[in-house]
């Protein structure tokens, strides 16, 4: 099984940029398909972007495409998500969760989850 932790997250304004860090513990990190995740208070956990097992392959979510780039680093044990012209509208938590065979959009599609980092962009 694999162990997740997020790093990264903060208070930044409005237009500016974070790069959150996934880093993974535990075995075949290329075996698992990558997801990130955010919630905000009072709202749904939706999905953000996930990137396949070897990096070939990646999805956004229509609010962030353009915005922000995911990749990983098997040899690293390491997914990232790189977010530039950052919104208050992105404050929430970001998770990043591991799954199974190909990218998905849906909570059901990922097994291990981080505990999250906070992002809070002000205005």
């Amino acid at each position: 099984q694999v162990q997740l932790v997020e790093s990264g997250g903060g208070l930044v304004q409005a237009g500016g940029s974070l790069r959150l860090s996934c880093a993974a513990s535990g075995r075949a990190f290329s075996n698992y398909v990558m997801g990130w995740f955010r919630q905000a208070p009072g709202k749904e956990r939706e999905f953000v972007a996930g990137i396949s097992r070897f990096g070939a392959n990646t999805e956004y979510a229509d609010s962030v495409k353009g915005r922000f780039t995911i990749s990983r680093d098997n040899a690293k044990n390491t997914v990232y998500l790189e977010m530039n012209n950052l919104k208050p509208e992105d404050t929430a938590v970001y998770s990043c969760a591991a799954g199974g065979v190909r990218i998905g959009v849906t909570r059901t599609s990922y097994h291990t989850w981080g505990q999250g980092t906070q992002v809070t962009v002000s205005s």
